[in-house]
């Protein structure tokens, strides 16, 4: 959540840095849907169920003991169920979950499986818009804050059950330094909803300007590979890419073609 959060939050500084981030970590190529599962989806569909069951055998008392610990054990609880609901959604609404085509084409029309990581800024800013355009930035906003507070909360508890920090001096400091960490991240979090939900249709249309700049020039350079899955559709570079480049294979084919005709003529 640290990384996603810092990278959507680039942005912020400007579309070719949110972009060139996004092409570093699509350069995994076909290992990422291995990094996907195997280091995000997994774990967090195995933390969401153990936190379901957790949540469902908790015994919340905090109309008797009206004491601060019993509070951020009440709120760990809702925010943990609040952020199983808005992860699922956030990754549906954006990534789809699953990348093949007839799944795609149903959830597609239906507003999901938004995001084109090669349109990143673009379509993430469109995305947003759907729905009034604060329907989704509201969502977002309670969400990735919940996220925060359990993932800050979370360490500070994680501690205890380790034995990290039993005194009570060691928890007060344990408490301190979740709480400067829970508000960074939240910082830098709100940095990336800011800039993802603040962007009207000019601005989604000079990201996408900017970002059909990139890929030509990364597809020329070579170190962006031909993917019009990862476009927004009608992908006219990548046409006009493979077009160019089927004309220069037949090219050298028939020049190919012409050197051995040449060869063959000067032998008899």
């Amino acid at each position: 959540m640290c990384v996603h959060l810092t990278v959507n939050s680039s942005l912020l500084n400007s579309v070719q840095s949110f972009q060139g981030a996004v092409y570093g970590i699509h350069s995994l190529g076909r290992f990422l849907p291995i990094v996907e599962w195997g280091g995000i989806f997994l774990p967090l569909l195995f933390h969401a169920l153990f936190g379901v069951w957790i949540a469902k055998n908790a015994k919340l008392n905090t109309s008797q003991y009206k004491y601060t610990s019993n509070r951020r054990y009440s709120w760990q609880r809702w925010t943990g169920v609040i952020a199983l609901v808005y992860l699922f959604v956030h990754v549906l609404h954006l990534h789809g979950w699953f990348h093949f085509a007839p799944y795609l084409a149903v959830i597609e029309p239906m507003n999901f499986a938004q995001f084109k990581p090669y349109n990143a800024a673009s379509t993430m800013m469109s995305a947003m818009n759907d729905f009034g355009g604060f329907v989704w930035p509201a969502f977002y906003l309670v969400g990735m804050l919940c996220c925060v507070y359990h993932l800050a909360n979370g360490i500070w508890t994680a501690g205890i059950t380790w034995g990290l920090w039993l005194t009570p001096a060691a928890q007060r400091r344990a408490s301190i330094v979740s709480a400067a960490f829970g508000i960074g991240l939240a910082f830098v979090g709100t940095a990336a909803w800011y800039a993802a939900t603040s962007a009207g249709p000019e601005d989604i249309a000079r990201a996408k300007m900017i970002e059909d700049r990139m890929y030509q020039v990364g597809l020329d350079a070579g170190y962006v590979p031909v993917s019009e899955e990862k476009r927004t559709q009608p992908d006219e570079i990548s046409e006009q890419f493979e077009a160019e480049e089927a004309a220069e294979e037949q090219a050298i084919h028939e020049q190919l073609e012409n050197a051995g005709a040449e060869v063959l003529a000067d032998q008899e």
